[in-house]
């Protein structure tokens, strides 16, 4: 257990970081005790830990990523039928990209190539919901029970989500050139161990390029709640006072657009200032899964009645997860 506390403690939550920043900024006659130095600390702190942990994060990731292509992920789907086939898609959702608006062509490409459309759907929940960038990060933040928690009612709403439209038999709700398009029957190439290092450190500078100014912006947001507006305030409106809270932040969250490193130090700051686990977690899932530019580009490919079936399934799933979690959280925190 020690081990485990260390890996937790020093590894992925960087404590020592947090104390070399101290350390370096009282020795330049910074007072971290200050509301504006505190920010500061607070700023560069989870920037540079959690763009270290993207970095690892995207490279091991993409170098598993590089096994599994679009023309393999298709065939692997093609294999199972009824609600395997729905876990096995949400399970290869823990393997792609970040975010929603990434995992958009992929849905498309598999919708296209005659996979069923609640398979296809269970993905596109999965992959920005329960990557497992999020798995670690949410260690780092929130320790081993949550995350895994999280991962596990995650992979529950994708599921569950995709389960019912294919229940439903919305496949007349896609768009006509989607379902007629087809997609090429091609093997993919094969790549070396040197080819797959290589194409690992391809996205990590890709990616890190397009999240880092919503790492930017999400830790900016998390020291400003965090050192700037009273905890009064954020108890009142996401605290035990608030039964509605997680119905709140769900909402709120939806507009938005940031991926899951944008998104937990905004989290991390609105838990430590008093807010309800459920409520922040239920915010995070609502930003990272129903942004309104996915909503956008989802629309592009599905019908109205089909795109506000899944907004909906997904907002009600989150808020039920929300308030599980906020029912769990003396057992979890």
């Amino acid at each position: 257990m020690g081990a485990w506390n260390f890996v937790q403690d020093q590894v992925l939550g960087m404590k020592w970081l947090d104390e070399l920043v101290g350390n370096v900024l009282s020795a330049i006659g910074m007072d971290t005790s200050d509301r504006l130095w505190g920010s500061v600390r607070f700023f560069i702190y989870d920037v540079i830990k959690i763009t270290i942990l993207l970095c690892v994060l995207i490279f091991l990731i993409s170098y598993i990523q590089s096994y599994f292509p679009p023309e393999r992920s298709r065939r692997i789907l093609g294999r199972y039928r009824g609600i395997w086939a729905n876990i096995v898609a949400a399970l290869l959702g823990t393997v792609t990209p970040f975010c929603s608006c990434s995992s958009i062509p992929l849905f498309i490409g598999f919708t296209s190539a005659g996979l069923p459309l609640g398979v296809t759907f269970s993905f596109l929940i999965s992959s920005p919901m329960v990557d497992l960038g999020s798995l670690v990060l949410l260690m780092s933040i929130f320790g081993t029970k949550v995350a895994s928690v999280y991962v596990v009612l995650g992979l529950v709403i994708a599921v569950a989500g995709g389960t019912m439209i294919e229940k439903l038999h919305m496949e007349k709700y896609v768009e006509s050139f989607i379902l007629s398009a087809g997609i090429a029957d091609s093997e993919s190439v094969s790549m070396a161990w040197k080819e797959r290092l290589s194409y690992a450190l391809q996205q990590v500078m890709l990616t890190l390029r397009k999240v880092f100014p919503y790492i930017l912006a999400g830790v900016g947001i998390g020291a400003v709640i965090h050192n700037w507006i009273p905890e009064s305030w954020i108890e009142a409106a996401l605290g035990d006072d608030n039964p509605f809270g997680v119905i709140f932040a769900t909402i709120v969250g939806i507009p938005m657009y940031a991926d899951i490193f944008g998104t937990i130090p905004i989290a991390e700051a609105l838990l430590a200032k008093g807010a309800r686990l459920g409520t922040v977690l239920s915010f995070m899932m609502a930003v990272t899964t129903l942004s309104l530019p996915s909503a956008i580009m989802l629309r592009k490919a599905v019908k109205p009645r089909l795109l506000a079936l899944f907004i909906g399934l997904c907002t009600v799933g989150i808020i039920v997860v929300g308030y599980i979690f906020n029912a769990l959280q003396y057992l979890l925190i």
